[in-house]
């Protein structure tokens, strides 16, 4: 009897570029206020990959924006994953180190003390150490190439694991959304670390995917913020934070012009919004996602409540929160926010948290709405309200507050905190501090806030 062969032969793994447009002459980003193009950048990347040692991951400590990028890149195309955690405190790189047996740490800078296996990147001004590879590189779309790690705000950091597929999926919402306001081409400040699943997104993944170009720092300071700005040709885009923003607005500080500003990590108050679009003269977008779903949704909040989905993502609420469907998502990812749906499901209002939402002796209110209440009151400059573990016998958690507020004392605030909400609900400690323990996203991890009020957590 004949041999019969199979003539279905399994296809190939999808593999995706690594950089969006095959233009060796592209902008990828603005270095010492020079311009680095895609075959000078290419080039870096892998020479840098070509000495990486063979492992599975490697921690991405890089802190200049564009060398975060060569690395992101020469890691990636070694077949390993960056892993990103919450915080380049020793702690918690030493934390996610151990996680990941074999693994290294990569980075720019000379660290004292250095973590286990620590590289150094060469140093990568001047000219390119060589032509970049004829052949246009790209990665498996199913690799994982970033491992991000939640903040903490809301318990112990965990792993998310990210595919090039998925980023590329993930990208191809937040390059639509940015187009549909500021055009195709523009270049990006951002005030927030790559190591983010945001910093990730806005810098690393539009500068790579689109016709986007980054400025490599990472200013702090309004004035940094200003000259960065300068070092990047219109329209640009701001990429930052609602601590920074405020910073920003109340600085006085005059900022080159902007096409658009966009905001994430924590709550943006529409006041705050309203007052750095009149300041700045651009509107001001609000991107709603996490590090498990990354962004899938956004909005304008000077001007409207209501969040719009991206194409392709939809909500479904559950008892528990909302389940997100989006293409970046291999499978619906549950969130802890309570929304409400409209337009057909392609809208939704966040209604709060379903771990935010409080009852007590049968009535309701939520962590978020009481935080904006003690923001609103003036003088109070920043503010987190928040329960405590350990209840009493009825399972009741007591509320805490910090609060930056001088001139002010506790009495004032709880006074007209008293005239805004129900007294079941004031916040009792409330503590007034100099600032808030806000990680550089401007998150607030929960074991700070317990450690800063002189508590723990019995849970």
């Amino acid at each position: 009897m004949a041999t019969v062969y199979d003539t279905c032969q399994r296809e190939a793994p999808l593999r995706l570029p690594l950089l969006g447009a095959d233009d060796p002459a592209r902008i990828v980003a603005w270095r010492h206020g020079e311009p680095v193009c895609v075959a000078r950048f290419l080039a870096q990347v892998q020479a840098v990959a070509a000495e990486l040692p063979t492992a599975v991951a490697a921690v991405n400590l890089c802190e200049d924006r564009y060398a975060f990028l060569v690395a992101f890149c020469a890691i990636a195309l070694r077949g390993q994953a960056n892993l990103l955690p919450s915080s380049r405190a020793p702690q918690a790189v030493d934390e996610v180190m151990a996680v990941h047996p074999g693994c290294y740490a990569l980075g720019e800078l000379a660290l004292d003390p250095a973590p286990r296996g620590y590289r150094r990147l060469p140093p990568l001004d001047g000219t390119s150490p060589r032509e970049p590879a004829a052949a246009w590189p790209t990665i498996p779309a199913e690799q994982v190439v970033a491992i991000g790690y939640t903040s903490g705000s809301t318990g112990t950091p965990g792993a998310n694991p990210k595919s090039w597929g998925s980023f590329h999926a993930s990208n191809a919402g937040n390059l639509a959304m940015l187009r549909a306001t500021v055009g195709p081409h523009f270049g990006i400040v951002a005030t927030v670390p790559p190591q983010h699943m945001y910093g990730m997104e806005m810098s690393v993944l539009l500068p790579l995917l689109g016709d986007v170009g980054v400025h490599a720092g990472r200013p702090f300071f309004p004035a940094d913020v200003a000259t960065a700005l300068a070092e990047v040709p219109a329209p640009r885009v701001l990429v930052t934070t609602p601590v920074h923003l405020r910073a920003l607005v109340e600085s006085g500080v005059g900022l080159p012009p902007l096409a658009a500003m966009l905001s994430a990590t924590a709550p943006l108050p529409v006041e705050l919004a309203r007052a750095a679009e009149r300041r700045f003269g651009a509107p001001l977008l609000e991107v709603f996602g996490s590090t498990e779903t990354c962004v899938f949704a956004s909005r304008r909040p000077a001007a409207e409540e209501d969040w719009s989905l991206y194409d392709g993502a939809s909500l479904h609420p559950q008892p528990d929160g909302t389940a997100v469907e989006a293409p970046q998502l291999g499978a619906p990812v549950t969130l802890a926010d309570i929304v409400s749906l409209s337009h057909d499901g392609r809208r939704f209002r966040l209604c709060g948290r379903h771990a935010d939402l409080l009852e007590i002796a049968g009535k309701r209110a939520s962590l978020g709405d009481l935080t904006r209440r003690l923001l609103a009151i003036p003088g109070v400059r920043d503010g987190a309200v928040f329960q405590l573990g350990g209840g009493d016998a009825l399972g009741v958690h007591r509320i805490a507050a910090l609060a930056v507020a001088p001139g002010l004392d506790v009495h004032a605030i709880l006074d007209t905190l008293r005239r805004a909400i129900d007294p079941l609900f004031l916040p009792r400690p409330l503590k007034l501090v100099d600032a808030l323990p806000r990680n550089e996203t401007g998150k607030l991890p929960r074991a700070a806030l317990l450690a800063m009020l002189g508590q723990h957590d019995d849970e």
